[in-house]
Parts: structure tokens; C-alpha cells; sequence
């Protein structure tokens, strides 16, 4: 993550919601690869995608997002079309770069309080450090391999994107809490039976929002780039939480625990 940050000024890759810039969407059906490599040249950092009905899966638009200002880029759109764009066969959406920058500052502040209260319940509930940090560390660890791996992907997050990592903490510290609780507040039965049942009932839970997930992606796919982001950053996250709950966090609860006694 140093290395992008230095490399990229930031920390993940950002869409057009984030930096400002125009979309565009053409109710007609056009070739979004053609455009793009047409176009590339005329408009900054243009990217296109299609619109599919859900059920023939038929094209009924296609969406174009640059960083050019509206006026230039239906200019040059017009001249590549040949035929006005009104409101009838297209629609305009402009963010200006100030509005985008501001929104993404705090989404990221909202993040971290997130995180931050999320820690000070953790240690309330349980008060002891040890425990509390083995959540905390487990659910930092979540957000950290997803984002690294959403960047390897080259994945441009929109503000839901972000906001996908918000939602990434609950399900992360769910099946921790449940995990702590198990080992820490229960006595009945040995510390691997506690640890095994702790499992079956978390595991169930995680592939059971995974499978979910995993179904609301491939519905969504064809025709909604915000739920596509969404959901496919939510299952890379359930896949890393197994790893880190179920490895990071049970090897440090155990150690701490067989340590006490």
C-alpha cells in the first residue's frame, strides 16, 4: 500500500464521483469499446460501459465517464455521433472536482470514526487488551488485503465503493465478537470445544452472507456498475474475514488464553 500511495497519490483508484468529471449515458445501441478507443485521445481518462436489460440481456444504453467538463465532451461526442444529444436519447451528469473532493474526505473521516468507535465497544465489552486488539487487528486486516487486492484488480471506486468498506467493518467484527465471547465468557467444555463450536456457528454465518452476496453479484452485474461494486467488494472482504478470524484471531485468543491459565 506504500508503494501504490506513492505511485498514485492515494490510496485506491478513484471513478468520476470522486474526482469530479462528466457520465454521460446514450440510450442507443453503440459499440462502448469503439467510443472509448475513438475517443481516447479527445476526452481525459475516458471509460465506457453498457446497460443490459436483466432478462434478454440486450443492450439498452451506454454510459461514458471522463474527466472533461460537460460542455467539451458533448461537443465531442456530437462530432463523433453526428446528431444532437437531447434529453430524449441521452443524459448529462456533471460533478465539479472541489464537490467530489470534499465528499470523498469524508467519507474516509466517517470511516474512521467508524472504526474508532467500533474499537472502544470492543474494549468495553470484553477489558481486557489482549482480546479487544485480536478483534481490532482482525478487522483492520479485513479492510487492508481487500483494499490491497480491489487495487491489484484496478477496480475505480466510486463513493459507494467506499461505503461498501464501511459495511465491510460490521461483517468483519460479527463473527470476531462471536469468536472472543465463545473463549473468553463461556466455561463449559475445553478450549478447542469451545474454539470448534465458535466455528461451525461462525463459518455458517459467513458463507451463508458470502453465498448471498456472491448471487446479488451475478444478477447485478450486467446492469448496475454501483451494486457490482458493492457486492464484489463485500465478498472479498467475507473471504478474507474466514482467513482472519479463523486463523489470525483464534491463534492469538488461544495463545492468550492457554498464557493465563
Amino acid at each position: 500500500m506504500i508503494n501504490f500511495y506513492s505511485q498514485n497519490n492515494d490510496f485506491i483508484y478513484k471513478d468520476i464521483s470522486l474526482t469530479g468529471g462528466t457520465s454521460v449515458t446514450i440510450y442507443e445501441k453503440i459499440s462502448p469499446l469503439e467510443i472509448e478507443l475513438a475517443l481516447s485521445e479527445q476526452l481525459d481518462e475516458i471509460s465506457t460501459r453498457q446497460i443490459y436489460d436483466l432478462i434478454t440481456k440486450e443492450q439498452k444504453a451506454v454510459i461514458i465517464e471522463t474527466k472533461s467538463d460537460g460542455e467539451k465532451t458533448r461537443e465531442v461526442l456530437e462530432d463523433y455521433l453526428g446528431y444532437a444529444l437531447t434529453e430524449e436519447n441521452s443524459s448529462f451528469e456533471f460533478t465539479g472536482s472541489a464537490l467530489s473532493e470534499n465528499f470523498y474526505k469524508q467519507l474516509l473521516i466517517a470511516i474512521l470514526i467508524a472504526f474508532v468507535f467500533m474499537a472502544i465497544v470492543v474494549f468495553i465489552i470484553f477489558r481486557t487488551f489482549v482480546p479487544s486488539l485480536a478483534v481490532i487487528i482482525s478487522a483492520f486486516a479485513d479492510i487492508l488485503m481487500t483494499l490491497t487486492l480491489v487495487n491489484i484488480l484496478g477496480m475505480k471506486l466510486s463513493s459507494a465503493g467506499i461505503i461498501a468498506f464501511l459495511m465491510l467493518i460490521g461483517y468483519s467484527v460479527d463473527t470476531d465478537v462471536l469468536l472472543t465471547t465463545r473463549i473468553l465468557k463461556r466455561r463449559e467444555g475445553s478450549l478447542n470445544k469451545r474454539i470448534l463450536g465458535a466455528f461451525k456457528t461462525g463459518i455458517t454465518m459467513t458463507l451463508t452472507s458470502l453465498v448471498a452476496v456472491l448471487c446479488a453479484l451475478i444478477i447485478v452485474r450486467s446492469f448496475s456498475l454501483i451494486l457490482t461494486q458493492i457486492f464484489a467488494i463485500l465478498a472479498i472482504g467475507l473471504g478474507f474475514d474466514i482467513l482472519n478470524t479463523w486463523v489470525t484471531n483464534t491463534s492469538i485468543l488461544k495463545w492468550y488464553v492457554e498464557k493465563k491459565k
